[in-house]
Parts: C-alpha cells; structure tokens; sequence
C-alpha cells in the first residue's frame, strides 16, 4: 500500500472528527429550549479546571483535563447557533467567549503551581477576593465585609474561589495580572456614590449604544442582517468615503459605550449586591481619544479584557521564536485570528482584512520603536494623536467593513421593545417633520 493510500485515510479520519466538534454551518443544531444545555455543559470541565488551579498538586490532572475543556468549548459554541437572523450576532459572541475560555484553559492547564492571588503562598491559600490596589483599600467599619468571600453564605469555598478566577479577565490582584496596565479611579470610592456614579454611567452608556445602533440599522445595506459595505457604491467617491468614516467612527463610539455599559452592569452587580470594593472595579478604558501613540492606545488606552487571550495563543509562542518583536507581532496576529475565526459561528465567509489589520498595527507599534531608536524621541504630542487617529480612522475602515458586511450591525444589540431610541426618538423625529 502506498504513503498516499495511508496518508488519505488518515486525513480523512481526521477531518470527520474535527468535523463532529466544528460541523459545516448547514450541519449545525438549532438553539431551543431542549438543546441549549447542551452548550452550556461545557462550563462543567472549564469550572472544574478553574478549581485545580486554585489547589496545589493539581498539574498533572489539568494536563489530562485540558483537551475535554477544549473539544467541549469549540462545539457549544460551533454546533449550536441561533436561527433567527438578528439574533446572529449573538453566535459570534458565544464564538469569542469559547476561545476566551480555552485560552485560559490553555494557561491553567500549563503552570505547573497554578495560579495565585497577590501575597498567596500557594493557590486557595487566601479567602478574601483579590483586588486591584489592597493600599487603597480603607480600614472603615463598612469595608470589612468586602474582605471576607462574598458568596460564602452561599457558595462551597472551592467553587467560589474557581468562579473568582473564571471572571477575572484582567487578572487585577492576581500572579498573571501584575504587569497589567490599571486606569486611575474616576469615581469616589465611598460605596453609596460609587453606586450612584456606576449608575449614571450605566445609563449614559446604554442610551449612547441604543442611539448609534439604531442610527446605523437606518444605513441602506449596512443595517440589513445579511450585511453591507460601508462604501456605498451609490455615492460618489467624496460622499462616499465621508459616508464610510461616519460609519466607522460610529461603530468605534459603539464598541466604547458597549463595553463601558457592560462593564457598569457587571459593577453594579458585584459592589452593589456581592459587596465587592469599589476598589476592585477600576474603569476598564482609559480616554483613548488621547492616546499619542499605538503603543499607547493598546496597552494603556484601549481595554486589556483580552490581554491574556492573546498572549496564550499568540504572544507567548512568538516571544519565544522571535523575542520581543515576535511577542508583539504574535499577539497582534493572535488578536486579528481570535476576531476572524469566530466569525464562522455566523456562517460566513473568511475575510482576510481582519487578520491583517491586526498583524499591521503590530509592525505599527513596532515602527514606532524604531523611530525611537532612529531618532531618540518618542512619538507623542498632537503628531502622535494624528498618527494614532490616521491608523485607526483611516486604514480600520477597511476592517469594519467586513464586519458589517457580514451583517454585524444588523444583529440585535438592543432589544427594539426597550429601545428609547425606535420607542420614542425616532418617532417623535417622524411626527414633527410629518415623515
């Protein structure tokens, strides 16, 4: 028998098995009430895995663990999909939470000693919930509550401890969170105004969303569900490129208020109801309207929720085939996969502009090292902000391009019912101008 008789078979083998994790969108499995928990089944290994991180002597079982947690992430997320078309975009986000999950997996499953809190001997050692900044901590009477476990009236030590490092994406009090950049507090630490504070936020963030979304669903093509160019072929090149930079730059504002108002819901819950210190919850952005460099904007402006991420599938491996600059190119073009590939949990198509994007404003943050080194100075001041806004503004539009195009904007962000904008504003609009 010949190699390409054996090798064949082989990959053949190989492909349906893959297949049976990651099927061929037409093969997938509709969500309903009696097939969601399937999806949901694949918490059971990665909670468990989050636990022996948090025990000593667990290395050799989260090695053994690590390819169930794997298998049982890709296919909740892949094999399982919404079938209302505005609902899509909600396959893309179970997509993007599995591969959160396998790259922590990944990292759990490869220290050897697990994973600590600042100022631990040995994982599982501290009960109190890791925080952010324990000096600014104040030793007031009402603070003492937020040092002990949070759900122990409710919760097996154990479990909780795993649910502490599940949640933790920036790793703020944490071994792997140590070298990550934290934004100064913006609010009063003083829990009643904390709250408040949280709260308008909240608000502004949500209205801010609702308003851009449903602007952009008016966006002929771009607000369909199947998708649309934010180039408008209809326009001439003037209008046309102005046309795309509004929508690109509203696309930004709405990833902003997306993210700071999901992050106000997850702080409201945890300080005003599991008692967390305020402390705990530094902004999660830092103005990246100011940034005066890509260096800047990435490390320090922009969100670093997926920091870790994108070190375990690409930034770690590249550091150690190129050093620094392959860490930054890995990462970089880790971060530009993680956004691509799960774009075949909506069933479409690969675009390779997104990978790309990413992989550019590596050798961006790159280049402006060199021009260090060349030249002695840093980029900053007003050239820098230009720079940063040329980069993003300009040479992203092609990538959100191919995300609307692939029907991003069209999918439900906002349910319409409790959307202030389609509810009220807009109608209103229609009324006085007799629309």
């Amino acid at each position: 028998m010949s190699n390409a008789n054996l090798v064949n078979p082989f990959t053949w083998a190989c492909i349906r098995a893959a297949r049976t994790i990651i099927p061929e969108p037409k093969d997938r499995i509709p969500l309903t009430i009696s097939t969601a928990i399937y999806p949901l089944l694949a918490f059971v290994p990665f909670t468990f895995m989050a636990y022996l991180v948090r025990r000593p002597d667990t290395y050799l079982a989260r090695l053994l663990l690590l390819p169930l947690v794997i298998t049982t992430a890709l296919r909740g997320a892949f094999a399982y999909f919404w079938t209302d078309p505005r609902l899509n975009v909600y396959n893309w986000g179970g997509a993007l939470a599995s591969f959160v999950m396998i790259a922590k997996a990944i990292d759990w499953a490869l220290v050897p000693e697990g994973r600590f809190k600042l100022g631990e001997r040995q994982p599982g050692a501290m009960e109190e919930p890791a925080v952010a900044a324990k000096e600014a901590v104040p030793d007031a009477p009402g603070d003492a509550s937020a040092r002990r476990r949070p759900l122990g009236d409710w919760l097996p030590r154990g479990l909780e401890d795993a649910l502490e490092v599940i949640f933790s994406l920036r790793g703020l009090g944490w071994d792997y969170g140590k070298d990550v950049y934290v934004p100064k507090q913006t609010r009063p630490i003083e829990r009643s105004a904390y709250l408040r504070a949280t709260l308008t936020s909240f608000l502004c963030n949500f209205l801010a969303l609702d308003l851009i979304e449903a602007t952009l669903k008016l966006v002929p093509g771009v607000g369909d569900v199947h998708g649309g160019t934010i180039f408008l072929p209809n326009l001439p090149p003037p209008q046309r490129y102005a046309v795309s930079t509004l929508i690109h730059f509203s696309t930004g504002c709405a990833l902003l208020a997306g993210f700071g108002m999901v992050y106000d819901l997850c702080t409201l819950l945890a300080v005003g109801l599991l008692h967390h210190l305020p402390t705990s919850w530094p902004p999660v952005l830092d103005n990246p309207w100011v940034a005066q460099s890509l260096h800047e904007f990435w490390s320090r402006r922009w969100h670093q929720l997926l920091r870790q991420t994108f070190l375990v599938f690409g930034g770690w491996p590249g550091a150690a085939i190129a050093g620094d600059v392959g860490l930054v190119i890995g990462t970089f073009f880790a971060s530009g996969m993680f956004h691509e590939c799960t774009m075949y949990a909506m069933g479409r198509e690969w675009d390779w502009r997104v990978p790309l994007f990413f992989v550019l404003q590596g050798f961006s943050v790159i280049g402006e090292r060199v021009w260090r080194i060349v030249t002695g100075r840093r980029v900053d001041g007003w050239l820098g902000t230009l720079w940063v806004y040329i980069d993003i503004v300009v040479f992203g539009q092609p990538l959100v391009d191919s995300w609307h195009r692939r029907g991003l904007a069209g999918g439900m962000v906002i349910p319409p019912p409790i959307s202030p904008a389609r509810q009220l504003l807009f109608p209103t609009i229609r009324r006085l101008l007799h629309i």
